[in-house]
């Protein structure tokens, strides 16, 4: 894959996950539970999302059922982010983001309460994402 700078992506993980919000886990990940895959991140609406690790933003919209506004990040062939339930999304596809740089607002779209759902992807298979973010 060649990203817009002209890049050739790696395959292997980003050499470090950033946490995309600061909040408490309010889900964790659950290979078994039907529907989303990945962890929720409670929060105060409004409150920076930043892009997990560096990539390119390949979704940036409300399209998809039950995400709210969501934002999609390929980091390379092989792996990619999710960011879900945004009050505003700050970054278009085809924008290359670094990593820590924001990319959303905190928000409730799709869910109950202000929240991050938050995916990461391998091959297309959700992975657990407290097993690539750092401890806190």
């Amino acid at each position: 894959m060649t990203t817009t700078t002209g890049k050739v992506a790696a395959a292997a993980p980003p050499s470090r996950w950033l946490w995309p919000t600061d909040g408490e886990v309010i889900r964790k990940f659950s290979q078994d539970t039907a529907g989303k895959k990945g962890i929720a991140i409670g929060g105060r609406k409004g409150q920076p999302v930043v892009a997990a690790a560096g990539g390119e933003v390949v979704y940036s919209g409300s399209g998809l059922l039950g995400y709210g506004q969501l934002i999609i990040i390929n980091h390379n062939k092989n792996y990619l982010s999710a960011y879900a339930h945004n009050s505003s999304l700050l970054v278009k596809e085809g924008d290359v983001v670094e990593a820590g740089q924001q990319i959303a607002k905190l928000g409730d779209t799709g869910t109950d309460r202000a929240m991050l759902h938050f995916e990461i992807r391998h091959n297309g298979r959700p992975v657990d994402p407290l097993k690539h973010l750092p401890a806190r």
